[in-house]
């Protein structure tokens, strides 16, 4: 193995070796503390993902045994025990620390897992609550520092590996079919299920994103996300394989500050990261300065105008003077260095793509399913190869087709490729439902082709509804168009079997604070002011306004103002933020059933 051209990777640990011996970072991986980021080498990171592997060997795991993690950001620390489980066949359980204790115990308990591992201490404790009822788990720690339960093989530098010429026998066992890990998504509605992907599912998914992204041996990302998706592992893979320093952030609370530190140049995000920062823009517009609100007004109408070719050289002028004046500040407020964001989890609206673009920040819109480990279509960096409102172009090994088009070519979204799982864990029913009888993955997801090349999404299919006139609604689209309006933040679309469509509608705060101001309205709290007489008027004009824009049978006719917004947390979002359909309409019900009465 000693040259470069020989070196590849065909299950997920072998990209230690690959970037070791194609181009060694001394900065492989880092995480903030003590006021600087220490930085870990890919050499070190090697040496302790062996540790984790010589301990999981002196505890008797054998390959296809479980260990479940329960991550919260990502962690140089849970890299090395990642890797380290890995390496001798031990299947890794993510599980999403905003599981209930009833969802954490559904998913140890069915995949018997010998050994858990948490962030933190407070997740720790939830696991241990459920100790006696899981006879196959025997070791729980957590890896916050200096308390007890602590996992310390990561940070022991004295240990020296025995099992050394073990290990190099254990490696040689996996194989590119095994079994790497069982992510379990819950979706919008209904029990777990844990998909089982493969080393080979997760290694094709990182070499198709080799030939597409615009990265560098060096470049900085920074990652965010939360560890437990495989959006942001795979990410991360990749990020090992094109030789980037991956830069952790260890709390939402921070981010800030680790994008004016680290500087980086790409990162992997989520529509709401992007949504929070165009509702900053959006704030700033009702300030009560009258030049500046004006400004930024001007400024976010070039930026709304933007696309990648065939614009004159007016509007660049235009462009130069807006990013001087207002959308520059953007870009400065994460680093100045930042070219581009991969976006992924759910639908990011047109406009905040434009305007990203705008400040120099260019979206790459994409598609993913946990299914597919997870990249289907993604956007690309060249030009001709993006276009906003959709999400890409199919990544290279993955077919797509669209299935029994309706007259506006939109239906199911049929995949194949090495990159889908190998099936449901355990769940041998409901397999047969989602895989064709000739290997085709049934997505669940509707969408259309645009341009013969560009995929766009346009709804859940279990979400479309049909209302007792006889006329399909596709929510998705519905509320995508609400929460283009600076008042609303979000919006969930409602009307199953109903003579009209109605809707759930969560202000933006801040805005709607700021109106009142300018109108004399006195503020209170939200739970007072959304049914404020000129509140709900002002909502009736914005619906009535929105509701120009869309078909009859799409209009909104009532709607219902939420005093807070839903969260992961309280189980009204997925963790990929999309809304919990189910848990939102019966937290609502009476309030909607009066809509209908």
């Amino acid at each position: 193995m000693t040259h470069n051209n020989s070196i590849d990777f065909t299950r997920v640990f072998d990209l230690l070796d690959y970037q070791f011996h194609k181009y060694p970072q001394e900065k492989a991986v880092l995480s903030f503390s003590n006021d600087t980021w220490e930085a870990t080498s890919i050499q070190k990171l090697k040496q302790r993902a062996d540790f984790v592997s010589g301990w999981l060997i002196e505890q008797g795991f054998v390959k296809g045994d479980r260990l479940a993690i329960v991550p919260k950001m990502g962690s140089p620390e849970w890299m090395m025990l990642d890797f380290g489980c890995q390496q001798v066949g031990v299947v890794i359980v993510p599980v999403h620390p905003t599981s209930s204790a009833a969802e954490t115990e559904f998913i140890l308990q069915e995949t018997e897992v010998k050994a858990c591992i948490t962030a933190d201490r407070s997740l720790f404790e939830k696991v241990n609550s459920l100790k006696n009822r899981l006879p196959s788990l025997r070791i729980i720690n957590h890896l916050e520092m200096g308390s007890e339960g602590e996992l310390v093989l990561l940070t022991g530098d004295g240990m020296v590996v025995a099992v050394n010429k073990e290990l190099e026998e254990r490696k040689k066992q996996v194989n590119p079919e095994d079994i790497l890990a069982i992510m379990y998504t819950s979706g919008t509605s209904g029990t777990p299920k844990g998909a089982v992907l493969s080393h080979g599912n997760v290694a094709n998914n990182v070499k198709s994103m080799l030939t597409l992204l615009p990265l560098q041996p060096g470049d900085r990302a920074l990652s965010f996300l939360p560890f437990s998706h495989i959006f942001e592992r795979t990410s991360c893979y990749g990020y090992l394989a094109f030789g980037v320093s991956i830069h952790f952030t260890k709390s939402l609370e921070f981010l800030k500050r680790d994008f004016n530190s680290v500087q980086p140049f790409f990162c992997t995000c989520v529509p709401r990261t992007l949504e929070k920062m165009y509702d900053y823009l959006q704030e700033q517009r009702e300030e009560k300065n009258l030049i500046k609100r004006r400004v930024i007004g001007w400024a976010m109408q070039i930026g709304a105008r933007y696309k990648d070719t065939g614009l004159g050289i007016g509007y660049h002028v235009q462009l130069f003077v807006a990013r001087m004046l207002v959308l520059n500040t953007w870009r400065k407020s994460l680093g100045g260095r930042l070219r581009y964001m991969a976006v992924g989890a759910a639908a990011l609206r047109p406009e905040i793509g434009k305007m990203f673009s705008a400040a120099g920040i260019m979206t790459l819109s994409g598609y993913g399913m946990t299914e597919a480990s997870p990249f289907i279509a993604v956007n690309r960096y060249l030009p001709g190869l993006n276009r906003l409102g959709t999400v890409g172009i199919p990544i290279p090994g993955v077919d797509l087709k669209i299935d029994q088009p309706n007259e506006l070519g939109e239906g199911e979204i049929l995949v194949k490729g090495p990159n889908i799982m190998r099936g449901y864990f355990n769940r041998p029913e409901l397999n047969a439902e989602v895989f064709t009888s000739d290997g085709w993955f049934k997505t669940g997801d509707v969408g259309k082709m645009v341009a013969k090349r560009f995929l766009a999404i346009t709804d859940r299919k279990k979400d479309i509804f049909k209302t007792t006139t006889g006329k399909y609604v596709a929510p998705q689209t519905v509320q995508n168009h609400f929460t283009t309006s600076s008042l609303i933040s979000q919006c969930l679309v409602m009307g199953f079997n109903k003579p009209y469509v109605t809707a759930i509608l969560v202000p933006h705060f801040e805005i709607l604070k700021a109106w009142c101001e300018d109108h004399g309205i006195h503020w209170t709290s939200p739970q007072f002011m959304v049914h404020n007489i000129k509140v709900v008027k002002k909502f009736q004009d914005e619906t009535d306004r929105l509701n120009e824009d869309l078909q009859a049978h799409e209009r909104v006719r009532k709607f219902v103002i939420s005093d807070e917004e839903w969260t992961v947390e309280n189980k009204e979002l997925t963790t990929s933020f999309k809304p919990m359909r189910t848990n939102l309409v019966e937290k609502h019900k009476g309030q909607i059933d009066k809509l209908y009465s």
